[in-house]
């Protein structure tokens, strides 16, 4: 952007003192923008006034205007001034439900070319949003296709435009699959909606893009207008496809019967599984069903059977975390926890654990809800609220059939939780989850869900608190500057040796634009010592056991997230995303 500085320089927007005068004051090596605005060195509506001159006199793009949010512009707060003086809306594509009718009035090729998004039709308007609002050419395209409405002319961010148009263009390669199954609904031949053949060729289609887009969720959904498809990749959810409302019935139906559910039932949750053959492997789905106002909300879960084989080594923790991790499984009997929010992977890392631990000397038996992996050589049992079995009534049988390690999926009463405490009391090693923010807040927890602390300090051998960060990605990884102020606010927790440098993805085709490609842990684990049982036992205040804690080397998960930004793993925006500063 060093030409646009040229530029303001040449043209009298800022002076090149301010700039010398900005370089000295802040100790930076590059001028970003954002910052000369934040910092009051370049008036922001003289500059939002200067592109916008540039704009009407076709010397600068709306594609450029979107690189600017690379220097720290909030250019959602320029298009929207932009939209202001000329007299037009702005819309913002990521809030905004689209008519998928519509894409069937205009010749995709049309929308594409001219980079045009049409949003609502009434009976007055069409509304339309342009890259360009300044198209002269693309106004009179769409106008031919609606002779009798008036143009109402919107602008988005050019970025956002180019997703609604992939969008579109995905679209219309489903569009058969579509037109199939409205002729099979309108058909007397094929009354029944689930017998439509066209339904079981878009569901494989579904699966097939969101698998090799790696999601871990498929989301499908029926709105007041449409059918939409969304998938969870990385942690973020991002829209699939979009269909016509009355898609969503025979979809729904199918993979119903898919799961083994009733497909009658529709004001009630479903729990159900089935296994699919995708891109050559095997898949298993678990499917669940939930009645909303306007219809279901259907969500895939992809288990894809090759994970369970993952070991601790794979899963991204520090040599300190692991080897205090990989220490504490190898006790002979107590009770292991690891917390996190739901999503942060914590069954992954009990499935790790059991592989490292897993021998032909020991019985291991787990008590799951639902069995996600199936592993060798381990009993694997699934928790049947509706038959009676459920984690206190299974966990009770358990140590009737002589474990010597028990997994239990995760702890959600306080009975169960007793249960677990006595058998890791009693010479067995309980591994287990909970919900809670870090390690020091699940000691806490315990004891606020009726667990004496004596039992508590007595049982406890380790605790491990993780999120999930995404990774940048390694095709459009590149260095970045971050704000000063942010840098001397995690310097109060972190010391750097030396400036630190980070990193971050601007966006390519490999990761979807996104700048990330995949997943890692972050982690912290609690050792419990003999000093820190003591405390427990006492009813030390968290501030003391966090003091001891930390005297005895224990690294908060900020400070892993920290390690991992600046080794370039992951961002310094995932980190304070998921994790307290």
């Amino acid at each position: 952007m060093g030409k646009l500085i040229e530029l303001l320089i040449k043209d009298n927007i800022i002076k090149k003192e301010k700039l010398r005068e900005f370089l000295s004051e802040t100790s930076r090596n590059e001028i970003r923008l954002g910052n000369l605005i934040e910092e009051n060195y370049l008036d922001e509506k003289l500059f939002f006034d200067y592109l916008l001159h540039k704009i009407r006199n076709g010397n600068l793009s709306f594609e450029e205007i979107d690189k600017l949010s690379k220097e720290g512009i909030n250019t959602s707060k320029l298009y929207k001034y932009i939209a202001q003086a000329l007299n037009i809306e702005y819309i913002d594509l990521q809030d905004t439900e689209i008519d998928s009718s519509l894409f069937d009035k205009i010749p995709t090729s049309l929308l594409l070319k001219n980079r045009i998004v049409i949003v609502e039709e009434d009976d007055i308007y069409i509304h339309v949003v342009f890259a360009d609002p300044l198209d002269m050419a693309a106004q009179d395209a769409i106008s031919r296709f609606f002779p009798n409405k008036i143009l109402k002319r919107a602008i988005s961010s050019f970025e956002s435009i180019k997703e609604k148009l992939l969008q579109i263009e995905t679209y219309e390669s489903l569009k058969i699959y579509v037109e199939d199954i409205k002729k099979d609904l309108n058909s007397s031949a094929n009354s029944e909606e689930d017998e439509s053949p066209a339904v079981l060729k878009l569901i494989e289609l579904i699966l097939k893009s969101s698998i090799l887009a790696r999601a871990s969720d498929i989301h499908i959904e029926v709105t007041e207008k449409n059918c939409i498809v969304r998938d969870r990749i990385d942690g973020m959810l991002q829209q699939r496809f979009i269909f016509d409302k009355i898609i969503f019935g025979p979809l729904s139906s199918r993979l119903k019967l898919l799961s083994n559910l009733d497909i009658a039932e529709k004001r009630k949750p479903q729990d159900g599984r089935f296994t699919a053959q995708v891109v050559g492997k095997e898949f298993d789905f678990r499917v669940s069903t939930l009645p909303t106002l306007i219809g279901e909300s259907i969500v895939l879960r992809i288990l894809d059977k090759t994970k369970a084989l993952i070991t601790l080594e794979e899963m991204g923790m520090n040599d300190h975390n692991y080897n205090a991790f990989n220490n504490a499984i190898k006790s002979p009997y107590g009770i292991i926890l690891v917390t996190g929010p739901t999503g942060s992977g914590k069954t992954t890392t009990l499935y790790g654990a059991l592989n490292a631990i897993k021998s032909v000397q020991d019985k291991i038996i787990t008590v799951e809800d639902p069995v996600e992996y199936q592993m060798n050589g381990i009993q694997q049992v699934q928790v049947n609220n509706s038959a009676g079995l459920t984690f206190a009534s299974a966990l009770r049988s358990i140590l009737r059939q002589d474990p010597d390690k028990v997994m239990i999926g995760e702890i959600r009463d306080t009975e169960t939780l007793r249960i677990a405490i006595q058998a890791a009391m009693t010479g067995h090693l309980v591994l287990s989850t909970l919900h809670t923010n870090s390690a020091i807040a699940a000691v806490y927890r315990i004891i606020d869900m009726g667990i004496e602390s004596y039992l508590v300090s007595g049982s406890l051998v380790a605790i491990q608190a993780q999120r999930l960060v995404r990774k940048i990605c390694p095709y459009c990884k590149e260095p970045t500057t971050v704000e000063q102020k942010l840098i001397d606010s995690i310097s109060k927790e972190f010391s750097f040796e030396t400036k630190p440098q980070f990193y971050k993805g601007k966006g390519c085709k490999q990761c979807y634009h996104s700048g990330y490609m995949g997943r890692e842990m972050i982690s912290e684990v609690l050792t419990i010592s003999t000093d820190m049982s003591r405390l427990i036992a006492a009813e030390a205040h968290q501030d003391e056991l966090e003091k001891l804690a930390k005297e005895e080397g224990f690294l908060p998960m900020f400070h892993d997230g920290i390690q991992k930004a600046i080794e370039g793993k992951t961002t310094i925006d995932e980190i304070l995303r998921v994790a307290r500063l």
